[in-house]
């Protein structure tokens, strides 16, 4: 007879469970990909000397994707600090 250990309470038995921030970008995903689907008409950017017709699902989709990656790369970079100032006070 095989004897399986308990699982402890409140924690899933099969350990399938979304974190807050995996949740949290679906959703923002999501709703993306909504308003990019209502957004499809082609629009004239105009930045200093550049003159150019984008669809705006186009400049939607650049837009957030420069934000999350500027979002990230922040993040990494405070980490990498907070761990460099903790290697600091432990060493000396």
């Amino acid at each position: 007879m095989v004897q399986q250990s308990p699982t402890p309470t409140g924690t899933a038995s099969n350990g399938a469970r979304l974190s807050g921030g995996a949740l949290a970008a679906l959703s923002g995903g999501g709703l993306l990909v909504v308003f990019m689907a209502q957004n499809t008409q082609d629009v004239t950017l105009h930045f200093l000397f550049w003159n150019f017709t984008w669809p705006l699902w186009l400049l939607i989709l650049v837009t957030a994707t420069l934000g999350a990656v500027l979002w990230i790369g922040l993040g990494v970079l405070r980490r990498h600090r907070r761990r460099v100032a903790r290697r600091a006070a432990r060493d000396g």
